[in-house]
């Protein structure tokens, strides 16, 4: 049994009568969890692929950890995508196992005779055995959905080992499960079908630390749950760390939390420092990817009480083991505060992990501090001109009545390119497309100014926050100009 597998087990034996998950008002204890997660456990070969249509839920978040306590691989199938391409991917997939509510089994599984289905309600399971499977190699845990931002969202294989890395630490081998469940209270609303949500649930559950899960992040529910419990860390997506800082939430409704940890996209230093100035607690920014299996740089509260005036805007510093460099196109390694593209060997691959090439162009300092100044294959060309989409929407988003953009090239016949923004306002502002223009003019170059501005209600956004370019490119090269 792999360690992973082996903690899982053991926190939900901890204390079979204490509070585990809240969800809409109402306590799961850890023994319900357990006897829901081992039910689903039995019907699971290890290294057997189970698809789950995830959601934010209870039994959602048993489903998951049933596959992972057998040696299942989870295989991530998002509920949100609409129901022919739901259908289409499971039919793709062929899965032995497919696990979901009645509903999702009836309307969109459409599972064959071979494949066993588990039905799951609030507090129940139910086993339809399909044929016979042989065990397999224990060694993918989560093949895990990518956030989908600039195109279809593809598959990752996530490894125990890596997982257990994330959650647990380089030493998960020997690390001890605790010996009690935590008296704090922890908030989860990243959604499940991303990394960042299956990274805290199983974080928590490492940790014996009960949560209050939240369907999606809004605000009215999150700022309960702060207010009720206190946590001394809260985790929020630029997005959503934006919305609280424009929300009339004051100090008193946060009392209790020492740092905010925000990661999935970029987040400007001015609304991190907008934050610290609002309600009195650090922002501490990191860098990850769904392919590194969580985290690779971050800060921590030392970190920022020591550095953050000087390096203010870096996604921090390796974590996890993780080490990072610079190169040029050609491959060749980059001095400190020198412009390239950001390779990674993840510490949650191991001590012979490869080099990773990433599409981010990066500079890192000679401490070891990070900056992440955009995708260079989101790079826009307008004439010649290289523009980053990021310092667009940072320039953007600084204005007061904007609570966030969207940056996107859009093709033109004379300068090959032109960025263009897409722009939500905060709730009772408003703001023109010409006066957001006459803003841009002393902030960027003349080249980076967008050709075109589009206010809109809400910016499409993926599952974990970011803004959904895709669709934003769609809005702008989709109808006539």
């Amino acid at each position: 049994m792999h360690p992973l597998s082996r903690r899982i087990g053991d926190v939900l034996d901890l204390d079979p009568s204490g509070r585990a998950i809240e969800y809409n008002g109402h306590w799961h204890t850890w023994g319900q969890l357990a006897k829901m997660s081992r039910q689903i456990a039995k019907a699971v070969q290890p290294g057997a692929h189970v698809g789950i249509l995830l959601r934010n839920t209870p039994a959602h978040v048993a489903s998951l950890l049933g596959v992972l306590s057998a040696g299942g691989c989870v295989v991530v199938i998002n509920p949100s995508r609409g129901d022919e391409r739901i259908k289409a991917d499971i039919a793709a997939l062929d899965l032995p196992v497919i696990v979901g509510t009645s509903d999702d089994i009836t309307q969109l599984a459409q599972p064959g005779e071979c494949t066993t289905v588990v039905t799951i309600g609030d507090d129940s399971v139910q086993v339809r055995p399909g044929a016979p499977s042989v065990p397999g190699s224990v060694t993918v845990a989560v093949r895990m959905l990518t956030s989908g931002t600039t195109g279809p969202p593809k598959r990752v294989d996530l490894t125990y080992d890596m997982l257990a890395v994330s959650v647990i630490g380089t030493d998960f081998t020997a690390a001890p499960a605790p010996a009690a469940v935590s008296g704090s209270v922890a908030i989860v609303n990243a959604p499940l079908v991303h990394i960042g949500g299956v990274y805290r649930v199983l974080q928590c559950i490492c940790e014996a630390r009960p949560f209050v899960l939240l369907p999606r992040f809004e605000l009215g529910s999150w700022a309960e749950a702060v207010r009720r419990y206190s946590p001394k860390a809260v985790s929020l997506v630029p997005a959503a760390l934006r919305m609280v800082l424009h929300s009339e939430l004051g100090p008193d409704d946060l009392a209790g939390v020492r740092a905010v940890t925000s990661g999935t996209a970029p987040l400007s230093a001015e609304d991190a420092d907008a934050f610290t100035e609002k309600f009195g607690i650090p922002v501490l920014t990191s860098y990850a990817a769904t392919e590194f299996g969580g985290g690779v740089a971050g800060w921590t509260l030392a970190d920022h009480r020591r550095y953050w005036q000087s390096k203010r805007g870096s996604v921090g510093r390796a974590t996890l083991g993780a080490e990072l460099r610079v190169v040029s196109d050609d491959g060749t390694p980059l001095g400190p505060d020198q412009q390239g593209l950001l390779e990674v060997k993840p510490g949650q691959l191991g001590p012979d992990a490869q080099w990773v090439r990433t599409t981010d162009l990066a500079r890192i300092d000679a401490d070891g501090f990070v900056w992440i100044l955009g995708r260079a294959d989101q790079a826009i060309i307008r004439g010649g001109f290289k523009v980053l989409p990021d310092d667009v929407r940072a320039a953007v988003e600084s204005h007061p009545a904007v609570l966030g953009a969207a940056v996107v090239g859009r093709p033109d016949e004379r300068l090959g390119e032109t960025p263009v923004a897409m722009v939500e306002l905060r709730e009772g502002e408003t703001v023109t497309d010409a006066e957001l223009t006459d803003y841009l003019r002393n902030r960027l170059a003349p080249y980076e100014i967008p050709s075109e501005i589009a206010i809109v209600k809400s910016i499409p956004r993926t599952p974990s926050g970011k803004a959904d370019l895709t669709a934003v490119r769609q809005h702008f090269t989709g109808r006539e100009r």
